[in-house]
C-alpha cells in the first residue's frame, strides 16, 4: 500500500513540476502519462542515481550536498529520455535549467506529501 501512495505522490509532484516549470511539457494522456513516468523515475533512481552519488561523492562533499541537486535534474532528464526514446511516453524536458528546476519542485513537493501522508497515517493508529 506504501508502494502505491509514494508513486501516486511522485506522479503527482511530476504534475505540479510539468504546470510550474515552462521547459517540462506533457503530450498526450496526462496522467497515464505521469503514472508511467513516476515508476521510470522510480527505477531510474534505484539503479542509476546510486552510481552517479558514487561517482560524484567528492562534488558533494565539496559543496555540502547542493550537488545531489545536480543529480536529481540529471535523473529526471534520464527518466524523461528513457519514457521518449524506449517507451514513447509524451513527458519532455527542453533541458538542463528546466530538469533542475522540475527536480527541485519534485523533490519538494514529494517531501511536503510524504510528511503529510505519514502524519495520517500516525493519527490514525493513535
Amino acid at each position: 500500500m506504501r508502494l502505491i501512495i509514494r508513486w501516486i505522490i511522485v506522479a503527482f509532484s511530476l504534475f505540479v513540476a510539468a504546470w510550474l516549470v515552462p521547459g517540462i511539457r506533457v503530450e498526450g494522456n496526462a496522467w497515464l502519462i505521469f503514472t508511467v513516468m513516476a515508476v521510470i523515475l522510480g527505477l531510474v533512481n534505484a539503479i542509476i542515481r546510486p552510481i552517479l552519488a558514487l561517482l560524484t561523492c567528492s562534488l558533494i562533499i565539496l559543496t555540502l550536498g547542493l550537488f545531489v541537486l545536480v543529480i536529481n535534474a540529471i535523473t529526471l532528464w534520464l527518466a524523461s529520455s528513457i519514457a521518449v526514446n524506449w517507451f514513447h511516453v509524451g513527458f519532455y524536458v527542453d533541458g538542463f535549467w528546466s530538469a533542475f528546476l522540475g527536480a527541485l519542485i519534485v523533490s519538494v513537493v514529494t517531501v511536503i506529501l510524504s510528511t503529510v501522508f505519514k502524519e495520517r497515517v500516525k493519527l490514525r493508529n493513535a
